[in-house]
């Protein structure tokens, strides 16, 4: 645990879900309604930092919050995400998974997803033919 750290020190009012390793809440500033954040409880920079048992957690955790969120909301997709280091705009430095509802409609053109991180590279549904 950190002294300093937002993730470190919520409040169970924020809670969604927790078990022994993982806790869920809902992004403060969330992409779309709903944006969900499943966070190891131990504070850790990157996935790759976790124990095999907390990658499972969190996994689970994250299954979890997608049913919930599939039940309460219908979303029409999700965008599950990790930004692992400053070079992949990390500004929380706790690991923590996004998972971002989807809806039809939600921009003008979804293609691409992560790829708009370099939007140069975000358009390459031209080149691929089925």
């Amino acid at each position: 645990m950190s002294s300093t750290c937002f993730f470190c020190h919520l409040n169970d009012s924020q809670i969604l879900f927790q078990d022994d390793l993982v806790i869920t809440i809902r992004d403060a500033y969330p992409i779309s309604p709903e944006h969900t954040l499943i966070i190891p409880k131990r504070h850790i920079v990157s996935l790759f930092e976790a124990t095999q048992e907390e990658q499972l957690a969190l996994l689970q955790a994250l299954q979890v919050a997608q049913k919930n969120l599939s039940q309460q909301y219908a979303p029409d997709g999700y965008n599950i995400g990790i930004n692992d280091g400053i070079a992949a705009g990390q500004t929380v430095m706790h690991l923590h998974i996004h998972l971002i509802p989807r809806y039809i409609g939600d921009c003008p053109d979804p293609r691409g997803g992560v790829r708009w991180i370099f939007p140069e590279k975000a358009i390459y549904s031209a080149l691929i033919t089925e």
